[in-house]
This record gives C-alpha cells, sequence and structure tokens, in this order.
C-alpha cells in the first residue's frame, strides 16, 4: 500500500514540475512580449510626440501658400490681361498700317 502512495505522490510531483516548467516558460515569453511592447512605446512616443506641433506648422505653411498662390493667381491674370491687349493694340496697329500700304499712291508724273 506504502508503494501506491509513493507512486502516485511521485506522479503528481512530476506532473506538478512539468506544470511549473510550462508556467515558467510563459512567464519568460510574457516577460519578453512586454518588454518588446515598452520598446516599441518608446520609439513610437519618440516619433509622435511632436506630430501635433508639426501638422500645426504644416497646416500654417499651407494657409501661407494659399495666400502666395491667390496673389500670384491675380498677377497671373492681370499679365494675360496686359498680354491681350498689346496682342489687340499689334492687331490694331498692323490693320491701320495694311490699309495704308494698301492705298495706291498717286504718282506725280506727268
Amino acid at each position: 500500500m506504502v508503494i501506491i502512495v509513493v507512486i502516485i505522490n511521485t506522479f503528481i510531483s512530476i506532473m506538478l514540475l512539468y506544470v511549473a516548467w510550462q508556467l515558467w516558460q510563459l512567464k519568460q515569453k510574457i516577460a519578453f512580449i512586454g518588454d518588446r511592447l515598452t520598446e516599441y512605446e518608446r520609439c513610437s512616443y519618440a516619433l509622435l510626440y511632436k506630430a501635433p506641433e508639426l501638422i500645426y506648422s504644416g497646416q500654417n505653411s499651407i494657409q501661407q501658400l494659399r495666400k502666395s498662390n491667390q496673389s500670384l493667381r491675380m498677377q497671373t491674370q492681370q499679365l494675360k490681361q496686359i498680354i491681350s491687349i498689346l496682342l489687340l493694340g499689334r492687331q490694331t496697329w498692323l490693320r491701320y498700317f495694311r490699309r495704308i500700304d494698301s492705298i495706291p499712291k498717286k504718282s506725280n508724273s506727268h
């Protein structure tokens, strides 16, 4: 009877030793994962902690570019109008001189 109890106790001890070893390995894996997550958090914080400031700065830059772009559009429009007026003046000038050149000149040889 004592032999059966010793065998059962040995079997239970071996099973509990196996469970303890599995738990110790699980603890090691969880610690490793925790360390990795902590490192990822540090890296992401280092990358993202200035993000709001950079976003606001970018928005301000975009607003300034839009204002500058609006000014350039107005200047471009004015330049187009000036060129149109110059072309119209050139066409008018050429029409006027073509008419003068096409009018036959009277010759003075009688």
